[in-house]
């Protein structure tokens, strides 16, 4: 069923009314918007409104659907997102809060969530020339988003209700697994480079930090939104868990640098500068960078040949998971360096099929 769809909007508003008083009346939704960006889930914005006992009413919020199988980071767990965003209602964590879940798939026909739509910017790649040109700006922006990875770290499991998320102490073991496993799931081929790369973390591996706090998992620039140059809220826990602390770093040291974030500008906290923001900030050492930073290239990278083989296989249409398969070597060359290896080695299978891209853009060129 098309997100958009006038059937779709009868089955939510239909919903809402069930969720909201029994003296609720007049339920509408008003607009009914997809965001282009993310590659999880489908996430539409309304502005859902109602009339109780005589007085308007209005809520903006966010619906947040699961994605087609196979998805992009299965296993997909909405009920295990609504459980974190819920726990982290009562944290000075800035995550929108949570109204409601549905996991029968009777309304819309998948899983989905509706969470509070807080206000706020994304500069997810491209910024405004008046913010390009404005480093003070950028300065506090940028060490405002480590302020809220240091917050995120800074929670207790225990008070927040988090426990459900395990103890943290095989996080290392259970990442590794995981992205080795998905590598696996879905190579079409053997794959050299990425194969050298498992053996070199493996190989390499520290001691992990000694704290377990909870794990964002997904600390990009474009998860944060910003009101006056402040982040007023964090998206996309997908990846939560508890664990390691250093992985969220190591992945914010890989995204920060990329071209076009907002992070990678002239007035920016520097990646060392982030660092020590957030060592003061925390006091836990950030240790083993190089290490940490090649273990996250390795989980980007996976993300990126399973997003290129689900296009490959015809399980997606979506030419932007086509074009992953082209990233995969770019990061994987310096993850190899971050661990001392500099040879040129094959990466093998890792982008999308020639004929399946021709065969997409013919179909959707004639629509």
């Amino acid at each position: 069923m098309d997100p958009t769809s006038e059937e779709w909007r009868a089955r939510l508003t239909a919903w809402f009314t069930t969720q909201l008083s029994g003296e609720a009346e007049q339920v509408q939704i008003q607009g009914l918007d997809r965001v282009a960006l993310g590659h999880s889930a489908e996430t539409m914005l309304l502005t859902l409104t109602w009339r109780e006992q005589g007085r308007a009413q209005a809520r903006d919020l966010v619906v947040r659907v699961r994605p087609p199988e196979p998805g992009l980071l299965e296993p997909y767990d909405l009920q295990r997102q609504f459980a974190i965003l819920r726990a982290l209602e009562a944290t000075a964590v800035r995550s929108p809060r949570v109204f409601w879940h549905d996991d029968s798939g009777d309304v819309l026909g998948r899983e989905f969530y509706v969470m509070e739509r807080l206000p706020g910017t994304v500069y997810e790649q491209n910024l405004p020339d008046d913010l390009a040109q404005a480093p003070e700006r950028l300065a506090r922006m940028s060490r405002s988003l480590v302020e809220q990875i240091a917050t995120i770290h800074l929670v207790d499991p225990v008070d927040a209700g988090l426990t459900f998320l395990g103890d943290g102490r095989d996080f290392l073991d259970r990442e590794l697994t995981h992205w080795v496993g998905e590598m696996h799931r879905v190579q079409r081929g053997t794959l050299p480079a990425l194969e050298r790369l498992v053996a070199e973390l493996y190989r390499q591996r520290p001691a992990p930090s000694p704290r377990i706090t909870l794990v964002h998992g997904d600390p990009k620039p474009g998860n944060f939104a910003f009101v006056d140059d402040e982040v007023n809220a964090v998206f996309d826990w997908e990846l939560t868990t508890l664990g390691d602390p250093l992985a969220d770093i190591g992945w914010a040291e890989v995204n920060w640098t990329t071209p076009g974030a907002f992070t990678n500008r002239p007035g920016a906290l520097t990646v060392d500068e982030f660092v020590h923001h957030y060592e003061a900030l925390t006091g836990i050492e950030v240790v083993h960078r190089d290490w940490y930073r090649a273990f996250q290239g390795f989980k980007m990278v996976v993300i990126m040949l399973v997003g290129a083989m689900l296009f490959d296989a015809g399980a997606s249409d979506d030419l932007r998971l086509a074009s992953m398969g082209m990233a995969v070597g770019t990061y994987t060359r310096p993850a190899l360096t971050s661990l001392g290896v500099d040879d040129d080695i094959e990466p093998g299978p890792v982008t999308a099929r020639q004929e399946r891209v021709r065969e997409v853009q013919e179909r959707k060129a004639t629509r």
